[in-house]
C-alpha cells in the first residue's frame, strides 16, 4: 500500500492535470445541479399560481434586517439573495473566468477566440433584435435581458446524452457560457447602474487598491480577501452600483499562484511518506498512537494546501454551494409567474415578450453559429476535436437557455410587475424551446452518425439519450 502511494505522489503530469484541469469536475457538478434548478423553478411555478400564490409574494417580500450596534441594514428577503447570496454566485462567475483566462480555454488567444467569437455573436443578435423589437418603447430598457446563457441549464440539457458527444463540445459550451457571463457582467456594470454616490464609489476603490495590494505581496490568507470582500460589497451596495459587482471584482484579485510547484510537493510528501514505516503485519490504525505517523500525515496535509492556489480552493468550496442553494433559491424566489395576472393574447403578442424570444431562439443560435463559422473560416481559430457544425447548431441553441442570468437582469431593467411577468413568460418559453430543439438536433446527429458507421442492415436499437 505504501508503494501505491509513493507512486501516486510521484506522478507529477497526473497531479498537474488534477490541480490545473478541474474542467470535468466541474462539469459535473454544473450539469447535475440543473436538475435542482430545474425543480425549484417548476416549485415557484407551481406555487404562485396554488391557492396560496399570495404568500408566495409575502414570504419574498418580507423585511429582513441586520443590526450592529448604531448600525443595520434592512431590505425585503428577495433583495437579500438577489444582491447579496447572488454576490457569492458573481465570485465563483469570476473565478471560473479568471481560470480560464490562466490555464484553460482562454488561455491563449487561438483557444479563447472561437468560444469569445461565439460568446459576442451570442449577445450582439439578441441584443439586436430585441432593440430593432422595442425601439421607442419603454420597454427599450431590457435590450440586454436575451444576451446572456444559463451555463447551468445548458450543461445539464447537454448531460442528457452522456458521453455520446465530445468533450470538446462541452468544453465549447462552457467556454463562450463564461465569455458571454462576462459580457453580461460588463453590461449591468455599466448599462443598469442609475446614480452613482461618489463617496461609496471612491471608497469602492480604496478597497480595490487593498485587495491589488494584498494580491501582490502574495497574501495568501483568506479571511482577509472574505474581510475586504465584504466591506467591498457594503460599499459598492451605498455606491449605487449593483451590489453583486463586487463578487466579480474580488475574484479577480484572488491570488491563483500556490505557495509550492509540484516539484517540491512531491519532494514533500516523499520525504513524509518514508518516515512512516510500517512492520511486515502492516500499520493498521497508527494515526493516533504513532505521534510520527500523525505528523507526517499533517505535514502531507500541509503541503497539499500549499500547493493548491487559494483561487482552486475557494472555488471547490463554494461551487457547491452556489449550485446547489444559491441559484435554486435564486429561481425559487424569482421564478414564480402567475399566470392569472397575464393576459396571455396581449403578453404574447408584446414586443417585449416577443424580443425576449426572438432574441434568445433566433439571436443566439445565428449570433453564434455565424460568428463561430467567420472565426474558423478565417482562420483564427478552429473546430474542437471531433466537433462538427452540426454540434456547433445543437450548442448554440442550447446557448438560447438564459434562465438565470436573463431573469437577473429583467429585475433590473423594469419597475413595472407587468413588463416583468412578460419578460418572465418570455424567458421561460424560450428557454424551454431552446432546449428541445437544441436537445433534437444534437439526438438526430447522434443517430445519423450510427447510421453511418453501422454495418448495411443492422438495425440500431439503443436510444441517443441513453448514457450507458
Amino acid at each position: 500500500m505504501l508503494d501505491n502511494v509513493k507512486t501516486f505522489f510521484s506522478a507529477p503530469k497526473q497531479i498537474t492535470y488534477q490541480i490545473v484541469r478541474p474542467f470535468q469536475s466541474f462539469f459535473r457538478r454544473t450539469a447535475s445541479s440543473s436538475i435542482l434548478l430545474l425543480l425549484a423553478a417548476l416549485v415557484a411555478f407551481a406555487w404562485s399560481n396554488s391557492p396560496l400564490a399570495e404568500s408566495y409574494h409575502h414570504v419574498w417580500h418580507a423585511e429582513v434586517t441586520m443590526r450592529l450596534g448604531p448600525y443595520q441594514l434592512s431590505k425585503s428577503l428577495l433583495h437579500w439573495i438577489n444582491e447579496g447570496l447572488m454576490a457569492f454566485f458573481f465570485f465563483t462567475v469570476g473565478l471560473e473566468i479568471k481560470r480560464e483566462m490562466l490555464v484553460g480555454e482562454l488561455a491563449s488567444f487561438r483557444k479563447a477566440f472561437l468560444p469569445v467569437a461565439a460568446g459576442l455573436g451570442g449577445m450582439l443578435f439578441p441584443a439586436g433584435i430585441y432593440f430593432l423589437l422595442n425601439r421607442g418603447t419603454p420597454e427599450i430598457a431590457g435590450w440586454g435581458i436575451p444576451m446572456a446563457t444559463d451555463i447551468a441549464f445548458a450543461l445539464g440539457a447537454l448531460a442528457v446524452f452522456g458521453t455520446k458527444l465530445p468533450m470538446g463540445l462541452r468544453v465549447f459550451l462552457s467556454a463562450f457560457a463564461i465569455a458571454d457571463d462576462l459580457g453580461a457582467v460588463f453590461v449591468i456594470a455599466v448599462f443598469y447602474t442609475e446614480e452613482i454616490v461618489l463617496h461609496y464609489l471612491f471608497i469602492s476603490l480604496i478597497l480595490i487598491v487593498c485587495l491589488a495590494v494584498a494580491n501582490l505581496l502574495w497574501v495568501r490568507w483568506t479571511l482577509l480577501y472574505a474581510t475586504l470582500g465584504l466591506a467591498l460589497w457594503l460599499a459598492v451596495l451605498g455606491s449605487g452600483l449593483h451590489a453583486t459587482l463586487a463578487g466579480i471584482i474580488v475574484a479577480v484579485f484572488i491570488p491563483a499562484k500556490a505557495m509550492y510547484n509540484t516539484d517540491k510537493f512531491v519532494e514533500k510528501v516523499n520525504h513524509f511518506v518514508e518516515q512512516i514505516e510500517c512492520p511486515p503485519e502492516g500499520c493498521g490504525f497508527t494515526i493516533l498512537m504513532n505521534q510520527k505517523h500523525q505528523s507526517a500525515v499533517q505535514s502531507i496535509e500541509l503541503a497539499c494546501h500549499r500547493v493548491e492556489t487559494p483561487l482552486q480552493r475557494l472555488e471547490h468550496v463554494l461551487h457547491p454551494w452556489v449550485a446547489f442553494l444559491v441559484i435554486p433559491l435564486f429561481a425559487l424566489a424569482n421564478g414564480g409567474l402567475t399566470l392569472g395576472d397575464i393576459d396571455f393574447a396581449e403578453g404574447i403578442a408584446s414586443p417585449l415578450t416577443l424580443g425576449i424570444l426572438a432574441g434568445l431562439l433566433l439571436g443566439k443560435p445565428l449570433g453564434i453559429t455565424l460568428f463561430s463559422y467567420l472565426a474558423v473560416k478565417m482562420k483564427l481559430a478552429s473546430l474542437p476535436a471531433g466537433v462538427r457544425w452540426n454540434h456547433i447548431i445543437g450548442a448554440s441553441l442550447l446557448g438560447g437557455i438564459g434562465f438565470t442570468m436573463s431573469l437577473f437582469i429583467a429585475l433590473l431593467s423594469f419597475t413595472s410587475q407587468q413588463a416583468i411577468s412578460y419578460a418572465k413568460l418570455g424567458i421561460l418559453a424560450a428557454s424551454v424551446l431552446s432546449a428541445v430543439l437544441g436537445l433534437g438536433v444534437l439526438g438526430l446527429g447522434i443517430v445519423r452518425e450510427r447510421a453511418r458507421n453501422s454495418p448495411p442492415g443492422r438495425i440500431e436499437k439503443e436510444s441517443p439519450l441513453s448514457t450507458a
